[in-house]
């Protein structure tokens, strides 16, 4: 069964459980989904503003094309959810995880993700202008063709992540931990030419 334009707005659904459930353009504006449950659930064009996710779980569910603004994501863990073309304005990210999650196309400009692991995550085409990254995780992280001018990422763990030489070149790469062969391709980037 698909809920279509549900007007869940400053619903109190608070430490439910949701297995397989599929939700296009639902607006859950400032509505209470702490402690949430989700697990093989579909979220499309849905509207979380203001919506308060904490202590909230999810597993393989997807949250396609939504949108987070102001959204409190507090001490909560995704695991294999797909946040595909979704948008981040102003959230609060403490003490949150993600697990194998794919974040292709996600809009996170000027998001604060001081100190969050993003390890392993696929992060394509992903909107990060003047993000704060600062001793963020992105070991093994794929974020081709990421657009990264302007992010803050001192201190933070590049190592074993993809980035293509248009990333290399936005970003401030100071004092940013990379393995050799993102230290080459930095290096070929900027025009060096290495012997």
């Amino acid at each position: 069964m698909i809920e279509t334009a549900e007007d869940y707005r400053e619903a109190v659904l608070s430490q439910q459980w949701w297995e397989k459930r599929s939700f296009v353009g639902c607006d859950f504006t400032e509505a209470d989904l702490r402690g949430l449950r989700t697990q093989g659930c579909t979220f499309d064009q849905c509207d979380f503003t203001k919506t308060d996710f904490e202590g909230s779980r999810h597993e393989a569910s997807a949250f396609r094309s939504c949108t987070f603004d102001r959204t409190v994501l507090a001490g909560t863990r995704w695991s294999s959810c797909s946040m595909l073309g979704s948008s981040f304005v102003d959230c609060r990210f403490q003490k949150i995880a993600f697990t194998e999650c794919d974040l292709s196309l996600v809009s996170l400009s000027k998001a604060r993700l001081s100190k969050v692991d993003l390890g392993g995550l696929r992060l394509r085409e992903a909107n990060l202008l003047d993000a704060d990254l600062t001793g963020a995780a992105l070991r093994g992280a794929d974020l081709t063709g990421a657009r990264l001018a302007g992010a803050k990422l001192e201190g933070a763990d590049l190592r074993g992540a993809r980035l293509d030489a248009n990333g290399l070149v936005q970003a401030n790469l100071s004092g940013v931990h990379v393995d050799t062969e993102t230290a080459i391709a930095y290096a070929a980037a900027h025009g060096l030419v290495i012997h």
